[in-house]
């Protein structure tokens, strides 16, 4: 017996909103309405009788075709079109049955059919974009001036504080929201024919029926007008797997940082329901960024496949197109279900200043070396700041003391307040303000 895909080894999409509107029946469903809405605008622009559309459109019910049987049946002429134009062609009246795919060739539907579905599919990422940055930016708001530890190649470098960091998150959200809206406008119609010169749609009604049947079809369906049939220009799925791959990513750093700092030794963050374990029951895991992180891995390998097929020969090519097909769903599902994963995360994120702020004293007030280094330079020079401070940290790590314990009697620091000089939380830089900045975006 034939089973469907129901994401068993998929947890980062399965029950996703992306994952329904990417499956077989959604793409059968926007090749239908890719076929109806040709019809109609057809009928529109006096290229068919008026009431084809309305047939065609009536017999193209995805609920009247069996996915799997058009699945098999594809194999015969190497996409899915060429079946389900028979099966729908035989749902209408005989007299229409000629209007039914008229002039298109199999690659206008299905490639009006991609962008229909990832246009769907888009609007859904974006919601959850929308309720990830919301989310980024209550935390970035309440943790303004929470100081913990900055690091920079896994070790301790000066402080910085938890508000610039959710901040730093929620702009690479921004952008990736950004760049899907804009890609989401771009996404156009396929109509060229069997060679992209919109020859069958003319041959009738003169040269300017072309033009104004793709201008009637993508009013229809709500997509760009292209301004030539891009059968070999592949620039829109490009565009598309540039973004999503984006998104991952983005989306992937967030996931990165939370995955660090919920480690048991450091502890400053936690998912708020985290995953069991089968043979440690102890354990709450970060589920959701591990799915996030696992997502942002896959993804550039998925667009590197749709950026490949940009090599695509003559004006309709053979295993160029028809390498996109998968890979754009997986891209679609990968990134639509990380944007639902991300929501989740940083929704019920747990942060923990205190333990943030008794990190920055485990270096006995190294993090703060550059601070000390500045105010001496000032005072003997910075090159005999820098010795002093190098020489102190040295002997604060080797005899396990305080740095501020070090300098108390060295000269360049007479009359100064280390206590303070060496608190980390009062070297945070511009960080609220940064994070005042990154807030203002919306």
């Amino acid at each position: 017996m034939h089973e469907s895909d129901a994401g068993l080894l998929a947890p980062g999409r399965a029950g996703s909103p992306a994952e329904a509107a990417t499956g077989d029946h959604a793409f059968l469903r926007a090749m239908l309405d890719a076929e109806a809405a040709l019809t109609r605008a057809r009928s529109a622009t006096g290229l068919a009788p008026d009431r084809a559309g309305p047939a065609v459109t009536a017999a193209a019910d995805a609920g009247r075709f069996d996915v799997r049987e058009l699945a098999l049946r594809a194999r015969s002429g190497g996409n899915p079109v060429i079946p389900l134009v028979a099966a729908l062609s035989a749902a209408v009246d005989e007299e229409l049955r000629p209007f039914v795919h008229r002039g298109a060739t199999s690659q206008d539907i299905l490639d009006t059919a991609a962008m229909l579905m990832a246009s769907r599919t888009l609007a859904l990422v974006l919601d959850d974009l929308g309720l990830t940055a919301d989310a980024l930016e209550r935390l970035a708001a309440g943790h303004r001036d929470s100081p913990m530890p900055g690091r920079t190649l896994t070790q301790h470098a000066v402080p910085t504080t938890f508000g610039l960091k959710a901040a730093g998150w929620r702009a690479l959200v921004l952008d990736a929201r950004d760049r899907l809206r804009a890609v989401r406008a771009s996404l156009p119609v396929q109509l060229g024919g069997a060679a992209g010169t919109l020859a069958a749609f003319t041959a009738d009604a003169g040269q300017a029926a072309g033009p104004r049947l793709v201008a009637a079809y993508a009013r229809d369906l709500g997509l760009a007008e292209p301004s030539l049939p891009w059968h070999t220009l592949r620039t829109p799925v490009a565009d598309l797997a540039g973004a999503l791959a984006f998104t991952a990513g983005a989306l992937g750093k967030t996931a990165a940082d939370v995955l660090t700092l919920s480690r048991t030794e450091l502890g400053e963050l936690a998912e708020g329901s985290g995953g069991g374990s089968s043979a440690m029951p102890h354990k709450a895991n970060p589920v959701r960024a591990t799915l996030i992180a696992a997502a942002a891995r896959r993804a550039p390998g998925q667009a590197a496949t749709l950026y490949g097929s940009l090599t695509a020969e003559d004006e309709r090519p053979a295993g160029a197109w028809h390498a996109e097909w998968e890979p754009l769903r997986d891209l679609l599902r990968l990134v639509g279900g990380a944007a639902r994963d991300a929501a989740e995360l940083t929704a019920g994120l747990q942060v923990f200043p205190a333990v943030m702020r008794s990190h920055l004293g485990l270096t006995g007030g190294l993090i703060v070396s550059e601070r000390l280094a500045a105010v001496a330079a000032g005072r003997v020079g910075p090159a005999r700041a820098t010795e002093i401070l190098t020489e102190a940290a040295v002997l604060a790590r080797e005899e396990g003391r305080p740095l501020a314990d070090v300098l108390a009697s060295e000269p360049a620091f007479d009359g100064l307040d280390l206590a303070e000089l060496t608190d980390p939380a009062r070297y945070t830089g511009c960080a609220g303000l940064l994070t005042d900045r990154a807030l203002e975006r919306r």
